[in-house]
């Protein structure tokens, strides 16, 4: 078994073939996501507010997986690229190792802080309570999510996209089909509500691991988890650091906009902090697939880059582009033609409809030029260029549009803050420009 398809296929053959797995599954996991909150929706709308409140440290614990996944996912691709295996299998197993270590850190810490984070941001007993509920029940599968997460990368790794693409496609299935039945408690099941909820969300990714743990004893992979480096290795450790921590960094920012945003639209209306959490429920409808593209993508750039194939290091990254600037594109054409009927699949309040019609509107004039910050965000970390990743999503997520966000919310009341989207956007574009022509194009000669 080897990989060298990686540096041998036509590039754009190959992209396609890595992505479009995970688009697929991308998509059916922006599907649970929408299926998610519409079925939360029907409880009441406080429940929904308790989720868009809840979302921020959902991402947070996501951010934290993912990100170190992606560092792990990198120096595998990296070292098998340079014809490394033993050190390959050395950073999949310390990265295994540590991944347990963050769950388990991450279990307790955000059980612990939920109520004072909820009372943060609403004064309204019910939706406090709702909150808790809900995040009680769904971050005791935290240690499950960030090890599913984690051989998710392993596998990406190895250009092994079908078999995630199926671990995935599986999860979330289970998690739509036993959503309604534990909310509202179909057949023999008692009605649960949001509770019900929350755990359908944990038995989805419990499907995940399972998956990836019976392919990975029943059909062995390339990269293995050995017992010789279950130990410390300051080295590996170190490197796995240096790309994890600023790619869950990036992945994190997200959560404090929200909160930040929060913050500024509660002083509006409540239903302003509403129509935020249904941007960011259907938004994954077109940054999903988006990453699905980059994860694709990911280990085939960092291959190239070990084997210093620089020419097909730059061609990856322009295929990548073109191809998230069309998904970009029609998220613009769908959000400008039907905002409202979009908004109306998660409240029936007409004012809410119409405040989120504007909204969207505003908000997606940054989806075609925000193409460049996520791709470049994306082959950065492929390359192991964390801290240059880093640097777009501390423009696209705090340095632009939360100064922004503050001043126009000042002036135009709380359709300011939609318009500092499009303003971060724009920015942000034009430094991962630069940043991507210094490290990629000016680097890899």
């Amino acid at each position: 078994m080897n990989e060298t398809f990686m540096k041998e296929k036509p590039v754009f053959p190959l992209i396609m073939s890595m992505a479009l797995p995970m688009v697929i599954s991308m998509l059916v996991n922006s599907l649970y996501n929408i299926v998610d909150s519409f079925f939360v929706a029907q409880i009441s709308e406080k429940a929904m507010t308790a989720l868009s409140l809840v979302y921020p440290v959902q991402n947070f614990i996501n951010a934290v997986a993912i990100g170190f996944g992606i560092g792990i996912n990198a120096l595998i691709a990296f070292y098998l690229g340079a014809g490394n295996n033993e050190a390959a299998d050395a950073a999949a197993t310390r990265g295994t190792v540590l991944t347990i270590l963050h769950g388990l850190l991450m279990t307790a810490g955000c059980i612990a802080v939920m109520p004072h984070f909820l009372r943060f941001f609403t004064t309204d007993p019910e939706v406090t309570e709702l909150g808790i509920r809900y995040s009680n029940i769904a971050f005791s599968f935290s240690l499950v999510i960030v090890l599913d997460l984690s051989f998710e990368k392993i596998f990406q790794a190895l250009g092994k996209m079908k078999i995630t693409m199926i671990a995935l496609m599986c999860g979330c299935l289970t998690n739509i089909f036993l959503d309604p039945v534990l909310i509202f408690g179909l057949g023999p099941f008692p009605e649960m509500g949001i509770d019900g909820a929350a755990l359908a969300t944990g038995l989805g990714q419990m499907v995940n691991l399972v998956i990836y743990l019976a392919i990975y004893k029943l059909r062995p992979i390339h990269v293995q988890l050995k017992k010789k480096y279950l130990k410390p290795d300051k080295s590996i450790d170190l490197r796995l650091y240096s790309i994890g921590i600023p790619s869950a960094l990036n992945l994190a920012l997200p959560s404090l906009l929200i909160s930040v945003l929060n913050s500024l639209l509660a002083v509006y209306s409540q239903s302003y902090v509403v129509i935020l959490g249904i941007y960011y429920k259907l938004q994954t409808f077109l940054y999903l697939p988006a990453s699905g593209i980059i994860q694709g993508m990911r280990p085939v750039i960092g291959y190239n880059y070990g084997a210093k194939e620089y020419n097909r290091v730059r061609k990856v990254y322009l295929v990548t582009l073109a191809m998230s600037s069309v998904i970009m594109i029609a998220g613009t054409i769908i959000c400008l033609a039907v905002p409202g009927q979009l908004i109306g699949l998660f409240t029936e309040n007409p004012e809410t409809v119409q405040a989120g019609k504007t909204a969207l509107r505003i908000i997606s004039a940054g989806f075609l030029v925000s193409a460049v910050s996520v791709t470049s965000s994306g082959a950065l970390e492929g390359l192991g260029k964390g801290t240059s990743s880093l640097i777009i999503s501390l423009c696209r997520y705090v340095i632009v549009i939360l100064p922004a966000a503050f001043l126009l919310s000042r002036i135009f009341g709380a359709p300011g803050v939609w318009h500092a989207f499009w303003i971060a956007e724009a920015v942000t574009a034009v430094v991962a420009f630069l940043i991507t022509r210094k490290k990629v194009y000016l680097t890899c000669r």
